[in-house]
Formats: structure tokens, sequence, C-alpha cells
């Protein structure tokens, strides 16, 4: 996961964002519209990316103008997507950050150690329709840590690099949930 979230992924998330909106806009299209929403926000919240902040931390900003969340949402006619970012540091180590969030993330499921870049057998057997997380192509920045929990449609993840003597973190949620599905 970049330090340089907004910089390097935004464009991708938002790429992915626009084409789930023309899905769901066909989806919708055929079917009958049971409500519908957007939400593009620069605030994300705990709450939203569904893990408490580390203590201590404080809002991590790179430049003045630089936005330390994101939290954008689509759904309508039983379809939708969300994205929520929060980027924070701290002075403790990656080390007892990474402690931290994977008993936090425990309570999504199995915690993935997603933050050595190796092949994975077990992932390329799984069945691409299962509902089973796996790390794919995720990989920690060099020096840091990657942890991910939940399903594919309801992933958590946790972003850790050194920053200093201290630790640059940032905490993801992505949920996506097709016709019938729920959020």
């Amino acid at each position: 996961m970049s330090k340089h979230f907004t910089a390097r992924a935004f464009p991708c998330a938002l790429v992915f964002f626009l084409t789930l909106v023309s899905i769901c806009s066909l989806r919708a299209g055929a079917q009958e519209e049971k409500g519908a929403g957007l939400v593009v926000s620069p605030e994300a919240k705990a709450k939203d990316v569904g893990l408490a902040i580390y203590p201590g931390s404080k809002p991590h900003k790179e430049k003045d103008d630089d936005s330390t969340s994101a939290n954008l949402g689509l759904w309508g006619g039983g379809s939708g997507f969300k994205l929520a970012v929060l980027k924070m540091e701290t002075t403790d180590s990656p080390a007892k950050v990474a402690d931290y969030y994977k008993k936090a993330l425990a309570k999504y499921g199995p915690v993935l150690d997603c933050s050595k870049a190796s092949a994975k057998p077990e992932d390329s057997e799984k069945d691409e329709s299962s509902k089973v997380l796996t790390c794919g192509d995720d990989k920690a920045e060099a020096g840091g840590m990657l942890f991910k929990s939940g399903t594919k449609d309801k992933q958590h993840v946790v972003g850790i690099q050194p920053l200093g003597s201290g630790t640059f973190y940032q905490l993801v949620y992505v949920g996506a949930w097709g016709s019938g599905g729920k959020k």
C-alpha cells in the first residue's frame, strides 16, 4: 500500500468506481429501482472503515492540501460499492501498530499477511467465484506491512510503513455488492 494513496491509487480507485457506476446504472435500468445514492466525501471516520484508530494517532498529511481520508460510495438497483480510506500516523513502532491491527482485523475473519511479495499457490487454486479473500496481487511497499481480513465483497485492509521513528498507516474498507447482495 503506497504512502501516496491520492497520487497513485486514487486514479485506479476512481476508474474502478466509474466503471461500477456504469454497471450499476445498467442493472438499475433492468430492475425496479429500490433507491439509489452517491457519496463522495474527503472525510472518512473510523466507523466507515470498521476499525478503531490506533491510540495516540493523528491524521497524516504529506502537504497542506493533502487529504487525510476519503469516503466514496454508490448504490442503486440492488448493487453498490463503498471505499473508505484513513491515512494516519503515530510515534509508536510499526511492530506495535501491526500487532494492534492484526487483533482488530481478526473480528472479520482470518487475517492475511500480504507483506511478503511471493506467489501463493493457494491463491491461484481458489475458485474465482469464491468469496474467500486472498492477497492476490496486493503486497506491501518495501519495508512495510500489509494485512487483510474479511471477504472479497467486504475487505478490511491495513497498510503500515515506517515514518522516521514512528509509523504511517492506512486503514481501508472496500465493499461491493451485486443485485440482491447486502452491504
